[in-house]
């Protein structure tokens, strides 16, 4: 290992330590919070025993499923593909160990990032209720650094993951070539893929199907306010927000960042091989870059975290906001920074600045990807109150009215990826470095997630928020405290929505690096998708005009669409199942309505669980399987399995993006339609529109919560799992230019 890189290596294991430390310190700062009454402690302690059963069952079924799929990985790498001259390692049972072993590791660490997300929340909630009692500024700081303690250990995580498994390959596997090490480790990205699916999925069906049982049974039939103690569903809903909004996204985004760093590693290892008489060390550099890059953005995420607060009255949203600005303006600094350091070269003295174009465009797509959401999901805006209006009419013209906001919503996104894309590439070509344009959109790819710590203690703030006003409701505090508990939940829905569209915007460029470090991969195990189109030589052509190509493209969007109504349907049998147990103990116990007597909570905390961790098995093994089956068939039958999946994974994305954005908006749309009635506009709480605007966001609920959440995860791991299996997917007769 050379003397630069074993500093780069040091400068990434010392900041993501920073990271963890701050982590550290800042749970044990919550932690040293007072817990409230005891009266609160008893709220707190029931969710935080649902919480920990469901996480406790989950993960046994999913380290199942995950150690079940690493011993076919190994056995394919092993013993069915027959090792090849190019392979980035001497033997096959190496190749199968350090894939198996990242595949593991990933994993593992997934499920630590989204136990962690669970683990701060569930004791964050009460004194961020405890902290609202005081002030809101109080409140704000508390469930913030709630989700910073997340936030921060998932980039760390990622970071030092991908980073020491890269150290542990230099060490010791005796590759010469350190541009090797990204494709024996890329394993650990899908293992984190892996997990998160499941994990989204499982929280995402457990939230909805409690969310949605306690609403139509509570809101509407027995006439109740939301978190009132008589439901027997309110602490399953409670348990929901953080099982599904907490760990599920806490594993989802450790996943994002783990896969992107090791995507865009393989492109910039690609880029800087084709400059003639490289130096090996800046060949390094440049594919040390996004590690770097990332590990200055864990600073500017602790200051922006740590410069958070509510001045007097204000909006808490503005204060939120300017951290968030704090950290953008810190993160362009480091990335500045990284990009003279690494990617300047005197035979290109120009091409860093470029490279920094890049990233600031990824930074900008990622602002106006949360202003757009903000207009499609806030109710100042046009859309969230022509669905109201709609709701005066009856609960069909709502769920009318939602269905064609969420189809806009679409739009405007898309123009800002196009213009991410296009822009990065071309600035990227503009360096004048060989097949610099891809790396270019991976330069912007990392831009936009070098926020990424704000953004899941941003995220993470809106589950801690709205349990700590369950926990006020349900303790029966004063209105003045319910009151400001209400503005830090409204604040909450609002940063759960932005993060959201945050998500979908990193999932494409994410997915874009990923789709071209799989076509990088498939080049480096002998497949050359190159040649000339209209006389121009043309790095990759994934021809869809091919009727095997174009069948593999028509089968990743039927994917989608698959995958999304086995969700949605999961989400309607368990909330079904909750349903019924809800009026079954109102018909049991007619003094629960009373106030007389108490729910049995753990019985349908029980219930929900069981069903989720049930629904969320099969739309997870059709993600996982079907790129594997497409591959080997169209491997064996057609000798054409690299590039068919190629056409399904382009079109798979595509087809992912356009449907979580719609999904998401639309069911945020719906939910923000509701609370604007219920505060008291056009008849307020109780009334017809109130009625009919409480289905439209029961609708909207497995939209935004299970399916579009679950799509960014799927999006990613189509990608990943290429990446892990492309080599199975080429056979010798394949091996020639297309």
């Amino acid at each position: 290992m050379g003397q630069q890189e074993g500093l780069l290596i040091a400068l990434i294991f010392g900041f993501s330590v920073v990271g963890l430390g701050v982590a550290w310190w800042l749970a044990r700062w919550i932690l040293a919070k007072d817990t409230g009454t005891d009266k609160m402690r008893e709220i707190s302690d029931a969710i935080k025993e649902g919480a920990e059963a469901f996480m406790s069952r989950q993960f046994k079924t999913i380290i199942y499923l995950a150690v079940g799929f690493a011993v076919l990985l190994f056995v394919g790498y092993a013993f069915v593909r027959g090792h090849q001259g190019f392979d980035p390692i001497s033997t096959s049972l190496g190749l199968a160990f350090w894939i198996t072993l990242s595949f593991l590791l990933g994993a593992l660490c997934s499920l630590v990032a989204g136990y962690i997300g669970m683990w701060i929340s569930i004791r964050a909630n009460i004194r961020t209720a405890a902290g609202t009692m005081r002030s809101v500024h109080d409140g704000v700081q508390i469930a913030l650094r709630g989700g910073a303690v997340s936030g921060l250990l998932v980039v760390a995580m990622s970071l030092l993951g991908v980073s020491g498994l890269y150290t542990l390959v230099r060490l010791t596997a005796g590759l010469t070539d350190a541009t090797k090490i990204p494709f024996l480790i890329i394993g650990y990205g899908f293992g984190a893929s892996f997990v998160a699916l499941f994990a989204q999925l499982g929280g995402g069906i457990y939230t909805k199907a409690a969310d949605v049982g306690a609403d139509l049974v509570g809101k509407v039939e027995a006439g109740i306010p939301e978190d009132d103690p008589r439901n027997p569903a309110v602490i399953a809903d409670l348990v929901g927000d953080n099982v599904g909004d907490c760990a599920g996204r806490g594993a989802d985004l450790f996943e994002s960042t783990a896969a992107e760093n090791i995507g865009a590693m393989i492109l910039g290892a690609s880029m800087a091989l084709a400059i003639p008489h490289v130096s090996p060390v800046f060949v390094v550099g440049v594919m040390m870059f996004p590690l770097v890059a990332r590990s200055f953005g864990i600073l500017a995420s602790i200051v922006g975290i740590l410069s958070v607060k509510v001045r007097g009255d204000e909006d808490p949203m503005r204060s939120l906001n300017r951290g968030f600005y704090v950290t953008t303006a810190l993160a362009l600094v480091g990335f500045a920074v990284a990009t003279r350091w690494l990617l300047h070269l005197d035979a290109y003295p120009n091409a860093w600045l470029f490279f920094l174009a890049a990233g600031v465009l990824g930074v900008l797509a990622a602002l106006a990807f949360v202003f757009i959401t903000q207009y499609y999901t806030e109710f100042k805006y046009r859309p969230v109150a022509s669905i109201a209006e709609a709701s005066k009419t009856g609960p069909a013209t709502n769920i009318i009215a939602g269905i064609a906001v969420g189809m806009e919503s679409t739009g405007m996104p898309v123009l800002v990826i196009s213009i991410a894309i296009l822009g990065a590439y071309t600035l990227g070509q503009a360096s004048g470095m060989p097949n610099a344009g891809l790396f270019g959109t991976a330069v912007a790819t990392m831009g936009m997630l070098s926020t990424a710590g704000y953004i899941l203690a941003m995220d993470t703030f809106g589950p801690i928020a709205d349990n700590a006003g369950g926990i006020v409701e349900m303790s029966g505090q004063p209105e003045s405290v319910r009151q400001k508990s209400d503005r830090l939940d409204s604040v909450g829905n609002t940063t759960k929505a932005l993060t959201k569209g945050y998500a979908v915007g990193s999932a494409a460029l994410a997915a874009f690096l990923l789709f071209s470090a799989y076509l990088d991969e498939l080049k480096n195990y002998g497949l050359n998708l190159g040649g000339t189109i209209g006389g121009k030589a043309a790095q990759y052509i994934v021809n869809i005009a091919d009727p095997k190509l174009f069948v593999g493209a028509m089968l990743g969007a039927m994917l989608v669409f698959l995958f999304s109504s086995l969700a949605i349907r999961a989400v309607g049998k368990a909330a079904g199942a909750v349903i019924a147990d809800v009026r079954a103990q109102f018909k049991e116990n007619a003094g629960i309505l009373l106030g007389t007597s108490k729910p049995d909570y753990g019985r349908t905390v029980d219930l929900v669980t069981k069903a989720a961790l049930r629904e969320m098995v099969l739309p997870g093994v059709l993600a996982v399987g079907m790129p594997v089956v497409v591959g080997v068939v169209f491997r064996f039958v057609f000798n054409a399995g690299g590039e068919t999946v190629a056409a399904m994974l382009m079109v798979g994305t595509i087809v992912g993006v356009l449907m979580a954005l719609f999904l998401n908006n639309g069911g945020g749309a719906w939910d923000n339609a509701k609370k604007f009635i219920e505060m008291g506009n056009l008849g307020g709480k109780g009334s017809e529109t109130h009625k009919a605007a409480v289905v439209g966001d029961t609708v909207g609920d497995p939209f935004k919560d299970t399916a579009g959440p679950s799509l960014h995860v799927l999006i990613k791991l189509l990608s990943t799992i290429t990446l892990v299996l492309a080599p199975l997917f080429i056979s010798a007769a394949d091996k020639v230019i297309k």
